[in-house]
């Protein structure tokens, strides 16, 4: 996600079995310490950022925020530093560690305000990638890895023992389908879209159910089941354990006696004097994802030289071995390697799979569809979809054999999968004159999808709509009064406590002489618009001859936001992360 590579997954100088993200790494460290030391790539060893102990009065001070599990030992560390004279060029390295949320932060530099801090480091490249991807966001650079630690289930040892723990393994889908199954067996998380652990868990589940029949529907159940035991961050998860053992807190119905945990934060709360019970670790048989904690340097084009070099030499210092042992005292791992006291306190053990090399990381695509489903699913949806049925439809897609129309259904097809019994959509599609002088027709009005309608539910209905949906021979694309229309309605039909979208597909730009101006097209949206009862508008250009600048100027006026598509097949993926983003926007506002 995003359009910087990500450095050194596992980080911290250990091995990393992915051969190409290693030199994807090696290759923005060394671009990184050229730019800010001028120098090449061996400026470390041959005294650029200086190992002495001499020190200047006046040190270089810099602000780092980490995210709140690695604050702790990213404060130590600084701390030594400082204490042992750590210098960049002469002069002594002062960092300032200071814990903040990895969303929070994300959320601050996506509006693209000035930070307060020089250098970031959040608990997975998720948040980076989110970063990097917005082009008005204050930019990050990453320059490596701190630590690691491996995403699982850790569970009371009363549940493990009932699923055979440590003997038996599960897969992701195994171990949520035994908590759906049993209901004494509570499963929490924190919140997916404030939590890299919840959403890689989340990521996971997902992928794993897009490949058995019926998939979307056991991802749907698995996330709307979850969505009732979230916590809105991963250190408040920890706090819906049981108290004690006691058959009161044991059997209370608000406990869970599981949780989509790091190993690490199950390390720290085994550790902990005042700690209830231990917990047991599961590692999933089909791989944990990891949080990586990547280095970076904010808005690095406004950082001094000296500040640039110190942020570096820092990042060094972090790697040395000293500083590796004191993450691993703390639970982190610092290398593709399982420390064993690590796992052992964390509540792992033989034959759970703790050592084996973490998968791949999730691709951009399947985080965004896994957090659209979970933000569809957590709030139901009332959104029209009003497609694009001009004659230029009926051009081929590339290398597919298909038309622009043909793949259009399908991913409107793809997408209709992943919406709950409990969301409301609709279909209209345009041109010019379709109904009379009006461009566009209401073909399935915005019900709820379990709703029944005739000898079928208003899922058959607008499967059957999206599945017949044809070009209009010689019909011009009437984009503007069409999306006025759509609007009017959609905001005039607002459901409380649902998301409310309206999504305009179109692969062309207007072709109606007789219509409303672009300009007057943009006022009377912004006036429609109301933030008490907000109705974003998505809209998703398709093929080249559809203007992206247009259709995000439009969507813009109503706190929406446009999107560019060369494939249509693209079409299902872009409306989830165009829901995500519109929901973010939502909470912040």
């Amino acid at each position: 996600m995003g359009r910087h590579s990500l450095p050194d997954q596992y980080g911290a100088g250990g091995s990393d079995p992915r051969v190409r993200a290693r030199r994807r790494t090696v290759a923005v460290a060394t671009v990184l310490v050229l730019t800010v030391a001028g120098g090449a790539a061996t400026a470390v060893r041959s005294g650029l950022l200086s190992f002495g102990s001499s020190c200047q009065d006046d040190p270089v001070r810099l602000k780092l925020a980490a995210s709140p599990d690695l604050a702790p030992a990213l404060s130590a560390a600084a701390r030594q530093a400082r204490a042992a004279n750590i210098t960049s060029d002469g002069q002594c390295v002062a960092v300032t560690v200071t814990a903040r949320d990895s969303y929070k932060v994300t959320d601050t530099l996506i509006a693209g305000k000035r930070s307060d801090v020089q250098m970031w480091v959040p608990d997975s490249d998720v948040w980076v990638q989110r970063v990097t991807a917005n082009r008005t966001a204050t930019q990050v650079t990453s320059a490596g890895n701190v630590a690691s630690t491996p995403v699982g289930v850790a569970m009371v040892p009363a549940a493990a023992k009932s699923l055979g723990w440590p003997r038996k393994t599960y897969s992701w889908i195994e171990l949520a389908g035994a908590t759906l199954r049993d209901d004494s067996l509570k499963l929490g998380a924190a919140d997916p879209a404030r939590s890299a652990t919840g959403l890689l868990a989340l990521t996971r589940l997902s992928t794993a159910a897009a490949g058995v029949k019926d998939g979307d529907t056991q991802a749907a159940a698995m996330m709307k089941t979850l969505s009732q035991r979230t916590s809105d961050t991963d250190g408040q998860v920890l706090d819906t354990l049981p108290r004690d053992s006691s058959g009161t807190e044991q059997g209370n119905p608000k406990r869970n006696q599981a949780l989509v945990l790091t190993e690490q934060s199950a390390f720290t709360h085994n550790a902990s004097a005042d700690s209830a019970g231990d917990l047991d670790m599961f590692y999933p048989k089909d791989g944990a994802p990891r949080l990586d904690y990547p280095y970076t340097l904010v808005d690095q084009s406004h950082l001094s030289t000296d500040q640039s070099r110190a942020a570096i030499r820092f990042m060094t210092y972090l790697r040395q071995p000293a500083q590796r042992r004191l993450l691993e005292k703390l639970g982190f791992r610092t290398s593709d390697e399982a420390p064993a006291a690590v796992v052992a306190r964390a509540g792992g053990s033989s034959p759970q799979p703790y050592g084996e090399s973490a998968p791949q990381p999730a691709s951009e695509t399947a985080v965004e569809e896994a957090l659209g489903m979970w933000t569809i699913t957590v709030q139901s949806a009332r959104i029209t979809t009003v497609v694009d049925a001009s004659s230029s439809m009926s051009e081929p897609v590339r290398d597919t054999g298909r038309s622009r129309m043909d793949v259009t259904r399908t991913s409107l097809l793809q997408a209709l999968a992943t919406f709950t019994p409990e969301d409301e959509i609709g279909l209209w599609k345009f041109s010019t004159k379709l109904d009379g002088d009006k461009d566009y027709r209401v073909l399935v009005p915005t019900e709820r999808l379990g709703d029944r309608v005739g000898n079928g539910t208003q899922r058959d209905r607008l499967s059957a709509a999206f599945s017949g949906l044809e070009p209009v021979p010689n019909g011009a694309t009437g984009l503007y009064d069409t999306t006025l229309a759509a609007y009017k309605a959609a905001t005039s039909s607002y459901a409380k406590g649902k998301f409310n979208a309206l999504v305009v597909l179109t692969d062309g730009v207007n072709q109606d002489p007789g219509s409303i101006s672009r300009g007057a097209l943009v006022e009377e949206l912004q006036a429609l618009t109301n933030p008490e009862r907000p109705v974003p508008l998505i809209v998703i250009a398709v093929g080249p001859d559809a203007d992206r600048q247009e259709a995000d100027q439009i969507a813009r006026a109503t706190g929406g936001s446009g999107h560019e598509v060369s494939d249509p097949s693209q079409i299902h993926s872009v409306i989830l992360k165009a829901i995500v983003a519109a929901g973010a926007q939502g909470e912040q506002g």
